[in-house]
């Protein structure tokens, strides 16, 4: 039986994919297995020794101590995608939103006095204060093609839009379904000189922090919009409003409130959405569910952030997952334990990622728990258990 704490509301469609049979779930568990959640903060909350994995059932994970984990052997999941149509159509929104001035003209329209003739009258005279643009011949520039970038970039295409793209990491994935009518842009600075519009989608990280600054707003196109529905902190807000105060940038559309954007005309600030659809909430459950279920029953891993990906076909009698440092000698250790023991390993598989690595083997015997006290022994060992 495996015991599965769940923080937030998770949607019963995901759960419900963990069979009550092997796995106990509850926001009450002590010592969880597993952690699923979505997007409470992990970071002051103690760590039991039990846990192997946490899964956040959405992208970012900057509400999970992803690197603390790694080092105690706790493998992090994601769900990559399983939101990107939900940001998508916020993001489409969002450029109509600042394109055609709808949020300042439904304030116009609210406060609009009088009889229905006098409103009628005052609406045709003030609606040439809103008159906007549309979209088809804009240019989009989109910033990281990952699963969410690639379908804003896709849908902005079939809207008519050009569209230029840069990712620097671009998975093969993301390009396979990436239009080939995107343009790629060698760097940041390039695309923004190009972009009518320009939207975000990479992770917060150091690199990331203040990625559109006053330097390079300043090089943007007069009149442009900049939309962040990725994290906090990529745009630098107040280069964003000293920018739109001179007339440079047309509007700014985020998912992040703050007080200083409050009360400026241009500004379009939304509760964090980007996610906030049942479908999407679904999703994430869902593809979160089922990425711990094959890790906690085969030791496979897809979709973490602090691991790299292993999937191994069973064989042999006995499975044994390994996370550990990424250290040389680390396969023969682990080998010279089973050969000891005299077993003999059907097959492994051993990656890594930065400074950490994991093993998952089958052995072509049963083996007991002391086997797996052996494995846990070996220094650079973080986690060890028979899957």
């Amino acid at each position: 039986m495996y015991n599965i704490k769940t923080i937030n509301n998770i949607s019963e469609k995901g759960l419900s994919r963990l069979p009550a049979d092997k796995y106990a779930v509850s926001p009450d568990i002590d010592n969880p297995d597993a952690i699923i959640l979505r997007s409470q903060n992990l970071h002051d909350m103690e760590i039991s020794s039990s846990l192997i994995a946490v899964g956040r059932a959405g992208a970012g994970t900057n509400n999970v101590p992803v690197e603390k984990l790694g080092k105690q052997g706790v493998v992090v999941f994601n769900a990559p995608g399983a939101n990107a149509n939900a940001v998508k159509e916020l993001v489409i929104a969002g450029m109509l939103l600042a394109c055609r001035n709808i949020c300042q003209a439904w304030q116009y329209a609210a406060n609009v006095e009088g009889t229905d003739e006098e409103q009628n009258k005052a609406v045709e005279a003030g609606k040439k204060k809103y008159v906007g643009y549309e979209l088809p011949g804009r240019t989009l520039g989109v910033v990281g093609l990952g699963a969410i970038g690639v379908e804003i970039a896709n849908a902005a295409i079939a809207l008519g839009m050009r569209v230029v793209g840069f990712d620097p990491t671009i998975t093969v994935s993301s390009a396979w379904k990436l239009s080939s009518d995107v343009e790629g842009m060698e760097n940041i600075e390039e695309l923004l000189k190009q972009a009518d519009f320009v939207t975000f989608h990479v992770p917060l990280i150091d690199a990331t922090l203040n990625l559109l600054n006053a330097q390079r707003i300043a090089t943007m196109k007069d009149g442009a919009v900049i939309l962040n529905f990725a994290r906090n902190g990529i745009v630098d807000d107040d280069a964003a409003l000293a920018a739109i105060d001179s007339g440079k940038i047309h509007a700014y559309v985020c998912d992040f409130p703050a007080q200083k954007l409050k009360g400026h005309d241009r500004v379009i600030t939304l509760p964090h959405l980007g996610a906030s659809t049942v479908e999407a909430e679904e999703n994430c459950a869902m593809m979160i569910a089922d990425q711990l279920k094959d890790f906690l029953e085969n030791g496979n891993i897809k979709n973490s952030v602090n691991y790299p990906p292993v999937k191994l076909p069973r064989g042999g009698k006995s499975r044994v997952a390994i996370t550990h440092n990424n250290m040389p000698d680390m396969i023969a250790k682990i080998s010279s334990a089973v050969g000891d023991a005299g077993f003999n390993i059907h097959h492994l598989r051993n990656e890594s990622k930065g400074d950490l690595a994991y093993t998952l083997m089958d052995i072509e015997c049963e083996i007991g728990e002391d086997m797996i006290e052996k494995f846990a022994a070996i220094e650079g060992v973080l986690k060890a258990r028979q899957v």
